[in-house]
């Protein structure tokens, strides 16, 4: 059992670091594509490490296990985004789909138990926030991939920005989990909750960047170019 702890914390450690340069790189360069294929291998490993050790252990399974699921789900979907499409992918989407959603309505149920619980200890020691941060997540996924199916596919910044969102808040789900959800394992002059929280908030924020870049600001130019075209009407 030592050993899936020792497998656990070593793919974390690779998953935070991959994650951070993937997401802080040039986007499509080589060191992005490198830091982002080992990203999601060391997030698969972490997740079926934690799973083992919830399961096992029985450390907070109800939360932990959604956690590692929704994290798999959120990795496998985002590099699917930007594979070429081919036949498996197609029997693919709709199972991962099942997963994502069943995470997400579970969570949800949960988080609502939590805020409904008689002594105000939530559910099973744990408060309401993970829980419904997961079944909000989980379940906007897995409608999206719901209507992916549906338009038969995405192209261009559609595409992009699917990748970019999942493999960020797998990244964030990560990083939450370390610097705040393990606070304790880091010197007491520096186990401030708002220095701990920069690298976890520093994560959506970036986010947000790239996914104004991808779609917004694509999407402006665009109608630029076409107000600006010769013969059109203003």
């Amino acid at each position: 059992m030592r050993l899936i702890y020792v497998v656990h914390i070593v793919a974390g450690g690779l998953a935070l670091l991959s994650g951070y340069t993937a997401l802080y790189s040039a986007k499509g360069a080589a060191v992005h594509r490198k830091s982002g294929r080992l990203f999601v291998y060391a997030m698969l490993t972490m997740a079926v490490a934690g799973t083992t050790i919830a399961a096992i252990r029985n450390v907070a399974p109800s939360v932990n296990l959604p956690a590692a699921l929704l994290t798999s789900y959120l990795v496998i979907t985002a590099l699917t985004a930007v594979r070429p499409p081919s036949a498996s992918a197609r029997w693919l989407t709709p199972g991962l789909m099942i997963i994502g959603l069943a995470v997400g309505l579970t969570s949800l149920t949960f988080g609502f138990e939590a805020i409904a619980s008689a002594d105000g200890k939530g559910r099973d020691g744990m408060p309401a926030f993970p829980f419904l941060m997961f079944g909000v997540i989980g379940t906007l996924a897995g409608v999206l991939d719901l209507r992916l199916m549906r338009v038969g596919g995405l192209t261009g910044a559609s595409r992009l920005a699917r990748h970019l969102w999942r493999m960020s808040f797998a990244l964030f789900i990560a990083a939450l989990s370390f610097f705040i959800g393990q606070a304790q394992v880091f010197p007491k002059p520096v186990r401030i909750m708002p220095l701990l929280a920069l690298p976890v908030l520093a994560v959506l924020v970036t986010m947000l960047y790239w996914l104004w870049r991808v779609r917004v600001r694509r999407s402006f130019r665009g109608l630029v170019a076409t107000v600006g075209a010769p013969g059109v009407v203003r």
